[in-house]
Parts: structure tokens; C-alpha cells; sequence
């Protein structure tokens, strides 16, 4: 509702398998301050849609990209991840190609997270798009990428002096949370969809009473992406500070609270991956992650070393990065 139908589709959304196919655990090696690029990539492998959808070879077998293709490259390395004995490997084809997948990104340098799940994501975006010309925007909505990452935010701004309502839509990959507004993400996420008025120096140009007039805004998740990332933000952007707050998170969460269309049966999340960051500042530090494998178990990921853990224990990380599947 609201928002055009693509004519044409680069992937079914009934081809998505949303439940595991495979089973295994493996730890990456850090090759030079990678652990920030590690973590990204067992996040992604143990996301089960992605993982099953490369697993099945269907980009591969159709790929007539010549070169470096992003897709390629994750479904070798997911394929070498849940297939291997070892108990770690080295993602060195990444690292061999980490301009393409960034040019913010160097080999040998601490690089963002959160920065490089966005990068990764965008190449292997790109990549399933590199065979076909009319790149439309619906078009662009239809990758195995965009339906299993991407969501729709609506933003409604009602005019306070006559009600009238105007409404945006944008497409959007994660959900940034300023933690400092409240210490559990049930309450951040109340807070984000709580209509705001705009700033007093800022006035709505409404079409309806021709006037500027103050206004409420108010941004909701107008189409749920299949896994939802959330970023809780530790900067804090006036000190430069890291803020350590503990930030408590569910292993379960209900997004139907936070939709546009607050009616219907609950959207159900199950919580299967955190970034933790570890240092005093946001610029420095360690990278690791827990993640929810295939077979069930939660582990704890640092680089090569993988270790079983329990649920409360993934539960009481001050999470920086957390990832959630329908």
C-alpha cells in the first residue's frame, strides 16, 4: 500500500528458504586487524536465507560476470564455512579484494563493522544486478539481497493546524537506535515510532490550508524485511566518547508494535546474531560476535577461536550490532 508493484523481479520471494539446510561451525582467522571484517562474515553465514540461497548455487551456476563477483566469492567462502573440518580458515579473498567491496577499507587498518556489513551487502547487491541493464528501481527491490535485508520506513507528517497527512516512503537497510534515550530496545523501539513535533523554526508547508503550519512527525516500518539489523549506537556524536550502557535485548521480539499497520498477527523475531565491540573508544578495539549456527547452539566467535555458550550469556553482551530473522 502506497508504493508501486516491480513489473518485473530478479528473485521469487517463494524461492527464500527460511530454515537450515546445514550444519557446521568454523572460526576465521584474523589475517591483520580483520576482526571487524570476521565478524561480518559469520553473521552472514549463519544467517539461514543467505546462507541456503548461495549454498544452492543459483547465482553461480548463471553468473557471467567476468572477474571478481561478490556473490561468488561469500557462497565459496559460506560453502567452505558449513562443508569444512577445520576448525578455522583464512577469508583471504577478501581480504584480496577489499577495494572492491570499499575504498574506505584497507588491508592492515581497523576498519567499522557496521561500515563493512553495509559495504559487503552493497557489492553483493551490485553483483546481482551486474547481468542486467534496465537497473529501475523496483528492479533493484528484487535481488536476493534487498528481500532478505531491506525494509520500507514510512514517515507521516500531519499538519497540527488542519490534520492532514502527507507520507514519504524510504527503503532502508538497518535501524539505528540512540541508546542513550532508554536502556532496553522494547523502549528505543516505542520511542522511534512516538510521533514528534518538528522543531518550532521548522514549519509544514501543508498543500491543504496553504499555510506553514507546525507539525508531528512520525517514522514506522511501513514493510519488514525478512532479517532485521539493528545498530545501537555507541558514539556518543557530542563527546566523542564510547557509551558502555547495557542495552537489554530479547531473544524473541514482536515488530508488529512498530509497524504502520499495527493490526493482524504478530511479526515474530528470533534474535540470532550480536556484534560486540570491545575497547574504551569507538575508533579502537576488538570485534567479536555471538551467533546462533546451524545446528542450533550459540557460540562465541573471536576470530579463530569459537566457544559454545548459552543464551544468557549471548544475552548479556552490550551489543553493538544485533540481527534478527523472521
Amino acid at each position: 500500500e502506497g508504493m508501486a508493484v516491480p513489473e518485473r523481479v530478479v528473485l521469487l520471494p517463494e524461492e527464500i528458504c527460511l530454515h537450515w539446510q546445514q550444519r557446521c561451525v568454523t572460526g576465521l582467522i584474523n589475517l591483520g586487524n580483520t576482526c571487524y571484517i570476521n565478524v561480518i562474515l559469520q553473521c552472514l553465514t549463519y544467517t539461514p536465507p543467505l546462507a541456503n540461497y548461495l549454498l544452492s548455487q543459483q547465482h553461480s551456476q548463471s553468473c557471467q560476470q567476468q572477474g571478481f563477483c561478490m556473490m561468488c566469492t561469500m557462497e565459496a567462502h559460506i560453502r567452505e564455512v558449513l562443508y569444512s573440518s577445520a576448525r578455522a580458515i583464512q577469508p583471504t579473498a577478501f581480504i584480496r579484494h577489499l577495494k572492491y567491496i570499499g575504498e574506505e577499507f584497507e588491508y592492515g587498518s581497523q576498519g567499522s563493522a557496521y561500515d563493512f556489513f553495509r559495504s559487503i551487502l552493497s557489492a553483493m547487491h551490485r553483483a546481482c544486478l551486474s547481468e542486467h541493464h534496465n537497473l529501475d528501481v523496483s528492479l533493484r527491490e528484487t535481488t536476493i539481497i534487498s528481500q532478505i535485508f531491506w525494509g520500507f520506513v514510512r514517515y507521516r507528517v500531519m499538519c497540527l493546524s488542519c490534520q492532514a497527512v502527507v507520507d514519504s516512503y524510504k527503503p532502508c537497510l538497518d535501524v539505528t537506535l540512540d541508546i542513550r534515550a532508554a536502556s532496553s530496545l522494547t523502549a528505543l523501539l516505542e520511542n522511534g515510532v512516538t510521533p514528534k513535533q518538528l522543531d518550532e523554526k521548522v514549519y509544514f508547508s501543508c498543500s491543504k490550508c496553504k499555510d506553514k503550519a507546525a507539525a508531528f512527525k512520525q517514522a514506522t516500518i511501513h514493510h519488514a524485511p525478512r532479517v532485521l539489523t539493528l545498530r545501537l549506537e555507541r558514539a556518543d556524536q557530542s563527546t566523542g566518547t564510547k557509551i558502555c550502557k547495557f542495552v537489554e535485548y530479547p531473544e524473541y521480539s514482536d515488530l508488529r508494535p512498530y509497524m504502520s499497520d499495527r493490526a493482524g498477527e504478530p511479526l515474530l523475531y528470533s534474535l540470532y546474531a550480536i556484534v560486540v565491540h570491545i575497547g574504551d573508544t569507538c575508533c579502537e578495539g576488538h570485534v567479536l560476535c555471538y551467533a546462533k549456527a546451524s545446528n542450533g547452539l550459540w557460540y562465541r566467535m573471536d576470530d579463530d577461536s569459537v566457544e559454545n555458550c548459552d543464551i544468557h550469556t549471548a544475552l548479556g553482551q552490550q551489543a553493538y550490532l544485533l540481527f534478527y530473522a523472521r
